[in-house]
């Protein structure tokens, strides 16, 4: 789990359009914002 002002862990995706993502990539480009929220129609 992540706490709150952690740095987020390494990790590399796919997008719906088939192009990798990477956490190094994105912060390549400046910084990043992510958010994080519970599974879509789930309590939490």
């Amino acid at each position: 789990m992540i706490a709150q002002g952690e740095s987020a862990p390494a990790f590399e995706a796919k997008t719906g359009a088939g192009a990798e993502l990477s956490l190094t990539g994105l912060l390549a480009r400046g910084p990043l914002v992510l958010f994080f929220y519970p599974k879509d129609f789930t309590p939490g």
